[in-house]
């Protein structure tokens, strides 16, 4: 069954879960297989949000069905590991299993990192619950394509930046003079950030299309054919357009200002038209001011009513002379529709005898009232009170009204100033129309999108027209079929899909097809998550294809752009992990993964130094030690911009920071990374890209230093060595009562040094190879340490400036160093037999000792530039114990043997292949006591 039918409902009110459920039983022991599983992902969604009814459903059927047979089927992986909470049969979580709840496991995840993800795979597979195939990327090409901001766009971004900064004041302005019991200041706010985001992301996108022009002819120029992919059309935009200025245009609609418009007039802060509020106010007065009931009942009305209701609700207790018959009540009646007191002098007069007041309800006799009343009279009459009032009320009322007036014209003529003025901003076209019309138009570039119309040029040249996306020939629900079948046979070589028009679609190179050209892959705009990414590059990489797509990724030098490779990028890395056990699987943008632990880290960071709360971790851009001053202006300009995009809240009052700029920034925005790169896409390019600078500087040197402290979280890590044979025979630990599956402990000795000779090879070959620098060659410490100075080999890489560093202990180290560094540590050797028997005494002695020497605190257990190690590692059934092990380690008196690192090796002698858990040598013994206990206890239980 598909999982998102679960919640349709049949005529009779009777949802489809209902009906399967009752169709089953509660007995049965079938198979149910969720096909599209992935449509339950957000059964427990990030904080803010709510369960989705599909994911509910599919966890209910699983609880009303015990004993069914449950698969899941999806084309889609879980790109994260909350993604899984609905897959409560794998028995990762729940009784018997280390987490009780799906909460502790995602916690576990978590903490564990990429690594704990590819683990989780990897067992799955294992123990047979996990089946997953996947197309290779191999022959498949990824580029990233900076699309630069011409000059034209550069002005027109910076302008459009300072109109959000302005617009947003005026609404704050509006809403706190404007509000009232109607006005949803909040659902403004979510609103205006909201099409902040996706006026400045089609501002991207219109910046980019001269790039994509030019990747596209010379794509066509190279006997290639091409594949643009967007999200989104902009088509609502264009239809609004349309019908607002007509079929015929000076040219193509500019998505960007219709969003624009569009928010301003549905959302500006109005207040409420004057004429509707005089009617409210009167139609209550008059409410207000209705004779009540009982002024209009007689003394004899009132005892009949009294009489009848004693009679209705005590009848027992009711004395007959006091319970009129039905003939005397009969005959009151008649009488009290004739006679009423005065309210005044109350005596009892004929009705037509007394006056009636329209406001108040009072009946008088014209000579009670003071002065006695002698004018004419009609339906509407008032006595002198009410009169009095009523003319007081209507007064204030007039005024009331002019001043509500003065208010809703002011506030109008703000709303049309603001209007105007966004009609007068130079604004980029519609990037799909426009990218269409430079490449020839509708007859060249096949259109695979979700919208029924488009804008043309017309043919003339002057202006453009709205038109149908089909023809005669072609019903509207089969065009994108036949958009497809022209470029698939070669008649359009270009064709532009979105995600509503492609879905299911394949354009690869398909060895059936008349287009057998290379297939370029332009993503003009990034999805915002990882399964739509892969979509989208699946509609141009699929099975039986003569050649693999080059895909080019384009991103324009604006910092806040990269948001959306952020996120992206985590994904597609979660994504590969736990649909591969390998996050190398998929195409790799880890350069753009900012939303991680290590960027929040290096958000906080940087926002502290920006509100003076602590030292910056790095130099702001364009800024020296020397120069304060500058250091100063920047801090002033950052905060300023942060202010300006509500990351900082202004206070109100001075802070006693001499002047400074007072304001907070609340807790959830300190460590949100994704708001950071979303409102730092609506400031001007320069401070824009100042800030993102600072933030990726805080990043690296955050990164440098877990990275030296052997902190850093890179998912499973490859231990690389010349020699790595397994010692002695591997011992099983544990065995699991319910599968089988055994845990078992691996133990290697790994070699990690360079010989002389070798480093004199790789040296050799440096040299003969045209990428060598002048600095390469050996290096000893100027430092003595213990009495020796240390020697090593360094070379530069692949990037200019960083050094590749050989030790003779260890090996090539994972960091590369910068020159200066290089140089202000170490000192080039001159004489080679000097450096080769510090190479050879350091060689020799680190297979026996580590670098703090025979005396060393840790023992034996050190391993720290020790060029022989023992290697533990921890294999097989994982899962289940993964709490054991985590509390022997956490039991460790190192920092770095209490995380867990998921590690993969191959043997040198019989290349064997381990993955698993890297148990340091100092919690061997704590980790198996763990083991041989839980056995234990389940041997009682037994």
């Amino acid at each position: 069954m598909c999982s998102s039918s679960l919640i349709a409902s049949s005529e009779k009110g009777r949802s489809r879960l209902q009906q399967l459920v009752q169709w089953c039983g509660p007995n049965f022991d079938g198979l149910v297989v969720f096909d599209e599983c992935h449509k339950a992902k957000n059964l427990i969604p990030e904080s803010g949000s709510q369960p989705t009814r599909t994911g509910n459903a599919v966890l209910e059927l699983q609880e009303k069905l015990p004993e069914a047979r449950v698969v899941y089927c999806s084309a889609t992986g879980a790109s994260e590991p909350r993604n899984m909470a609905y897959m409560v049969r794998l028995g990762l979580w729940g009784p018997g299993s280390s987490f009780e709840k799906f909460q502790e496991f995602l916690a576990a995840l978590e903490k564990g990192g990429v690594g704990a993800l590819e683990l989780v795979a990897m067992e799955m597979k294992a123990r047979g619950m996990y089946l997953c195939r996947t197309l290779s990327y191999n022959g498949a090409e990824f580029e990233v394509v900076e699309a630069p901001l011409d000059e034209r766009m550069m002005e027109m971004y910076k302008k459009a930046a300072e109109f959000w900064t302005d617009l947003r004041v005026e609404l704050i302005s509006a809403s706190a003079f404007f509000d009232d019991e109607k006005t949803n200041g909040s659902q403004l706010w979510r609103i205006y950030w909201a099409s902040h985001q996706r006026f400045f992301r089609h501002l991207c996108m219109s910046a980019k299309v001269p790039t994509v022009v030019r990747l596209v002819k010379e794509a066509l120029a190279h006997d290639k054919c091409v594949v643009v992919g967007l999200q989104s059309t902009g088509e609502a935009r264009t239809e609004e357009a349309v019908s607002k200025y007509g079929s015929e245009l000076d040219d193509f609609v500019s998505g960007p200002r219709e969003l624009l418009l569009k928010f301003v007039e549905d959302h500006y802060p109005l207040p409420r038209r004057p004429d509707t509020i005089a009617d409210e106010e009167l139609e209550k007065e008059n409410e207000r001011k209705r004779p009540a009931a009982s002024n209009d009942v007689s003394i004899r009305g009132r005892v009949r009513k009294v009489a009848k209701w004693q009679e209705s609700s005590d009848e027992e207790n009711v004395d007959d002379e006091y319970a009129p018959s039905d003939e005397s009540d009969h005959e009151s009646t008649e009488s009290d529709d004739e006679f009423r007191i005065c309210q005044v002098c109350n005596v009892e007069e004929e009705k037509t005898s007394l006056l009636h007041c329209s406001c108040c309800g009072k009946l008088v006799h014209p000579n009670c009232l003071v002065p006695p009343w002698t004018g004419p009279i009609d339906d509407d009459w008032s006595c002198h009170s009410c009169r009095d009032k009523t003319d007081e009320y209507f007064k204030a009322r007039d005024q009331y009204v002019t001043e509500l007036s003065e208010r809703f014209e002011n506030a109008s003529g703000r709303k049309k100033n603001i209007l105007d003025l966004i009609k007068s901003l130079d604004l980029p076209n519609n990037p799909l129309d426009d990218l269409i019309d430079q490449l020839g138009g509708p007859d060249n570039v096949a259109e695979i999108t979700g919208r029924r119309g488009m804008l043309v040029r017309a043919s003339g040249g002057r202006g453009v027209v709205y038109q149908a996306r089909n023809s005669k020939d072609v019903t509207m629900e089969m065009i994108n079929m036949h958009e497809k079948k022209q470029f698939m046979d070669g008649k359009k070589l270009i064709a532009i899909i979105s995600e509503a028009g492609s879905a299911g679609v394949s354009l690869q190179a398909d060895r059936r097809a008349l287009n057998q050209r290379r297939r370029v892959h332009i993503t003009l705009e990034l999805p915002w998550s990882a399964d739509r990414a892969i979509q989208q590059f699946g509609r141009t990489h699929r099975s039986n294809q003569t050649s693999a797509p080059q895909y080019r990724l384009l991103f324009t030098n604006l910092g806040g752009e990269r948001r959306f490779a952020s996120i992206v990028a985590k994904r597609l890395e979660s994504l590969g992990a736990l649909t591969q056990g390998d996050r190398r699987a998929g195409p790799s943008m880890s350069a753009f993964n900012f939303d991680s632990t290590y960027g929040r880290k290096a958000l906080v960071a940087m926002y502290k130094g920006i509100m003076d709360q602590d030292r910056l971790l790095v130099l702001p851009p364009g800024c020296t030690v020397d120069n304060p001053s500058a250091i100063s202006e920047f801090l002033t300009k950052a905060k300023a911009a942060l202010v300006s995009v509500g990351i900082i809240r202004e206070t109100g009052c001075s802070n006693g920071n001499g002047g400074k700029t007072p304001g907070r920034i609340v807790d959830s925005d300190m460590h949100d990374v994704a708001r950071f790169l979303n409102r730092l896409l609506g400031l001007p390019p320069d401070i824009q890209n100042a800030l993102f600078e600072l933030f990726t500087s805080t990043l690296d040197e955050i990164l440098h230093k877990a990275r030296n402290e052997g902190q850093l979280d890179s998912g499973i890590v490859d231990i690389k060595a010349n020699r790595i044979e397994m010692q002695g025979s591997p011992k099983t630990v544990h065995e699991d009562n319910l599968s089988g599956a055994c845990t078992i402990l691996f133990t290697f000795v790994v070699d990690r040094g360079i010989t002389w000779e070798a480093a004199q090879e790789i040296l050799e070959t440096m040299k003969n190879s045209q990428t060598g620098s002048s600095n390469d060659g050996f290096y000893e410490s100027k430092r003595d340490w213990m009495g020796k100075r240390h020697v090593m080999l360094a070379y530069e890489g692949s990037t200019p400036g960083l050094f590749k560093i050989i030790r003779p202990a260890v090996g090539e180290a994972v960091r590369e160093m910068p020159l200066t560094e290089l140089k202000s540590k170490y000192r080039k050797a001159f004489s080679i037999e000097k450096v080769h028997e510090g190479w050879q005494e350091e060689y020799d002695t680190s297979s026996k000792q580590c670098m703090h020497g025979p005396k060393c605190k840790v023992g034996s257990f050190c391993t720290v530039g020790k060029r022989l190690q023992e290697v533990n590692i921890l294999g097989g059934l994982i899962l289940p114990l993964w709490r054991i092990i985590e509390k022997a380690l956490d039991n460790q008196t190192r920092q770095s043997h209490r995380r867990i690192r998921i590690v993969r090796l191959e043997t040198t002698d019989d290349s064997q292949r381990i993955v698993g858990l890297l148990i340091p040598n100092a919690a061997v013994d704590h980790v198996l006591q763990g083991l041989s206990w839980d056995h234990s206890l389940e041997l009682d239980e037994d």
